[in-house]
Formats: structure tokens, sequence, C-alpha cells
């Protein structure tokens, strides 16, 4: 039976409520973990050197899981690929607590490299929801995806105190207990995945792509391929990666070296977090209707403001907020367009390679940014760090005419 244009929207519907409430339950479950990580870590190695140990290590499985997650995609569908990533970080918060348990860091090290499989999923449902997408929505689809992260980012780690209380009632050995929620998180996740994504986004896809080819099928989806645009995009994406996490993973220790405590050190992430996702729906408008690329450089545009606001600015506990705050606005442009022009810029038969190369490029920039920024941090200060990232920035701009040159492979 050949599938329609009503027939391909009333899947894209269901597909972004499912993928939606998937990212919800998907953030509830990463926001209690990384929570904790650094304390977590700082404590079974008996030293707070190794704090970062855990935010690097999810970041790496982050990398190493993007790009074979997008290939059990292009093989056997978003269902299977999604539910294996939660299954794997699944495997990993229970190695978390045995690591606890037994005090082991390098067993916790590998635990957090299995739970970046939960955040590979996270970052590739972005691109599930575009697999039916077609121009004219396919920034609005992508962005109310990644905008239902907010409500798991924000809720995960205030589960902390219940969920150290009920660990306690289990049990478990200090600090484990808000896995529970990880846990319960996970499994609903990958419930929600096998059971209820149907059908299958990617493989309709790929049905309706055949369909074209051979004439019978209507459904707008099928494009053509235009490599330099798609490395283009992918390059977007993991500069305004770089930067923001750079700066961003610098700010918690700059702010309480200049005075500032915890509490205003929270405020300050908690408002970078809400830059990062809760006006991703705009920027997906944004981009439908004015264009990818003049999107990706508001996206720039505003990280230029963020960096030289955090860098002239470094002194004033205000102005460095400010600063983040506009750093995940810019972000969060460039990574709903960026993604939005990846996608549309590569046949069918090299979508998903391509998208698990940029989420793969994407998290290992992060982390490369992290490791880094701390060195450039002691070297030339927190106002040179954020002037020093700014090259990225200048490079995404210099480059954007390749963004919006068709080229057929």
């Amino acid at each position: 039976m050949t599938l329609t244009v009503a027939d391909a929207a009333g899947a894209q519907r269901r597909t972004l409520w499912v993928l939606s409430v998937g990212q919800i339950l998907g953030g509830i479950a990463f926001g209690a973990t990384v929570s904790l990580g650094a304390v977590l870590a700082s404590e079974v190695a008996g030293s707070e050197a190794f704090a970062g140990l855990a935010a690097a290590a999810v970041t790496l499985g982050t990398a190493l899981l993007a790009i074979p997650l997008a290939g059990v995609a292009r093989r056997f569908g978003r269902r299977i690929s999604l539910a294996g990533g939660m299954l794997i970080a699944l495997v990993g918060v229970a190695f978390v607590v045995v690591a606890v348990s037994v005090a082991s860091l390098p067993l916790l090290i590998v635990a957090f490299l299995l739970v970046g499989g939960g955040q590979a999923a996270n970052l590739q449902s972005r691109f599930a929801a575009a697999d039916l997408a077609t121009d004219a929505s396919r920034g609005r689809d992508l962005s109310i995806v990644v905008w239902a992260t907010t409500i798991g980012a924000v809720l995960g780690p205030n589960l902390t105190g219940p969920g150290e209380a009920l660990g306690a009632l289990a049990g478990m050995p200090p600090l484990t207990g808000p896995y529970l929620f990880t846990i319960a998180g996970q499994v609903l996740g990958v419930l929600l995945y096998l059971l209820v994504l149907r059908p299958d986004p990617l493989l309709l896809a790929q049905r309706i792509v055949a369909e074209r080819r051979s004439g019978a099928g209507t459904a707008p989806i099928a494009k053509p391929d235009r490599p330099v645009v798609a490395r283009y995009a992918i390059g977007s994406v993991a500069a305004a990666h770089g930067v923001m996490v750079s700066v961003m993973a610098m700010t918690p220790v700059h702010l309480l070296h200049h005075g500032a405590d915890l509490s205003i050190v929270g405020v300050t992430i908690s408002l970078h977090i809400a830059g990062m996702f809760a006006l991703s729906p705009v920027f997906g408008i944004l981009s439908d209707r004015v264009g990818r690329v003049p999107t990706i450089l508001l996206g720039q545009a505003l990280l230029i403001a963020g960096l030289l606001t955090a860098s002239f600015g470094q002194d004033s506990t205000t102005a460095v907020t400010l600063g983040l705050v506009l750093l995940g606005l810019g972000w969060s442009a460039s990574t709903v367009a960026g993604s939005a022009l990846l996608t549309e810029a590569s046949a069918e038969d090299r979508r998903t390679r391509r998208q698990g190369l940029s989420d793969f490029t994407m998290s290992l920039v992060g982390a490369a940014g992290a490791a880094g920024a701390g060195l450039v941090l002691a070297w030339i200060g927190y106002g040179g760090l954020a002037l020093l990232v700014m090259a990225a920035v200048v490079a995404v701009i210099v480059l954007s005419p390749f963004g919006r040159i068709p080229q057929r492979s």
C-alpha cells in the first residue's frame, strides 16, 4: 500500500510525542546521574583531583557510542537504537552502584562510559524527530524534542534528596540512592521506545523514499545529497558545543575563586541550562521560516555576545551569568538549525551515518574543550579563555557560504 502525505504526517505527530516523553524520562535519568558523578568520583578516589573524571567519562562514552547507535538505527530502526542506548546506560548505572560499594575507581569510570549511552540516545532523538519531517517543519519538530529535555534536566538534579532517602531504606551505599530514579527512568524509556514508537520513523522514512524513487510515493522527504553543506552543518554544531562547554565548565571554578557561594553557582548554571533548551522551539520555527544558515549565524552572534560579556565582565557575577545565558541561547540556535541542515543536506542512504558522525564530533569536541579549558584558565584566565574560543565562532561565520551552496555527490 502506497503511503500518502497524510500517512506520513500522522506518523510524525505520534513520533513527536513519543520522543518528547522519552526525552523527559532520559533527562530525569541523566540529570540524576551526572549531578552526583563528580562527588562519587572524588569519594571513591579519595581526592577532589579526580572529580572531573565522571563528566569526562560520560562525554567520552557518548562520543564512542554515537556512531554504533546510528549504525543500529540504520539497520534496525530508531526503536532498537534508542532503546539500546538506554539499556547500555542502565547497565552503566548498575555498575556505578557496584563500583561505589567496592570503592573501585576504574570500574566507576567504565560505568560512566556506559552511562554515556543514554546521552547518545538522547542526542539521537532529535534526528529521529526529523526522519519524517518536511522542509516546512523540520526545525520546529526537531526543536520540540530538544525542548522536552528541559523538563528532565530540571527535575533530575532535584530528585537527589528524595532518592537518597529511598536509597537508605533500600540499603544502598551512600550517595547512590538517586540512581533509583535513574533506573526507573531508563526502564520506562526502554519500554516506551520498544512498545510505543510505532511505526518506526526511520524505517517508515526509508520506505517512503523507496516509493518515491519508484515513482509511486508522494511524501516530500527525499533529499538530494549535499556533502559540503553537511560538513558545514557538522562543523557548526561541534564548534558551538565546544565553545559552550569550554566556558561553562570553568564558570563554577571562576565564580568560586571570586567569592561566589555554591547557591550562586547553582543559579548561574540553571539559567544557562534554561538558555540551552527553553527557547529551542523559537529557533526551530525561525530556522524553518528564515533559513538554517541565517539561524546558525544568529547563534554565532549570541555566542559572541556571551563570550564578550563573560570576558569583559568577568569580575561581575551578574555579567558572567548573563554571558552564560547568552552562550546557552547561541548553542540552542546553532544546534537546532545545524541539525536540521545536516538532515536535509544528506541523502537518505547517508543520513544516519552522518548524524552519528555529528554526535561523535560534537561530544569529542566538547570533551576536549572541557579538558583543555582548565589549562587555558590557568594560563590566561577566564576572560582570556572566553576570547580564545571565539576563534571557533569566527570560523563558522567565515565558512557560512558553504552552508548555502547545494552540491551533489
